[in-house]
């Protein structure tokens, strides 16, 4: 599941006394945490300074940290996803509508995120 930094910011300005924003962001330990604690209202605190942290991160180092991207900003591909875009690729390529180089170079980069 791809998480959103909109809706992370948001449940830990809300609901983050509860762990909401990290059961969400799938840190369940710390979500189970916060939830048994909550009634000291430390678990709100800390998820004030949670809420200013992401609201500053950076967009690609969210998905980073969280949704698994490459330090370019792509997504981590699954290997079913990464098998059709060669499959395209060989297509572009047979028609020629690339040259082999760009073939072999989007090719070799298509591999790499396996």
């Amino acid at each position: 599941m791809v998480k959103d930094k909109t809706v992370a910011v948001v449940l830990a300005f809300f609901v983050g006394g509860f762990g909401v924003h990290k059961f969400y962001l799938g840190n369940n330990l710390a979500g189970v945490l916060y939830l048994l604690f909550s009634w000291t209202l430390i678990p709100s605190l800390i998820a004030f300074f949670d809420f200013i942290g992401l609201l500053f991160m950076s967009e690609q180092a969210f998905n980073m940290q969280f949704n698994g991207a490459l330090p370019g900003g792509n997504l981590l591909r699954s290997a079913t996803d990464v098998t059709a875009a060669l499959e395209q690729l060989q297509k572009l390529y047979d028609k020629g509508i690339i040259t082999a180089e760009e073939y072999e170079e989007k090719r070799l980069k298509l591999l790499r995120e396996l």
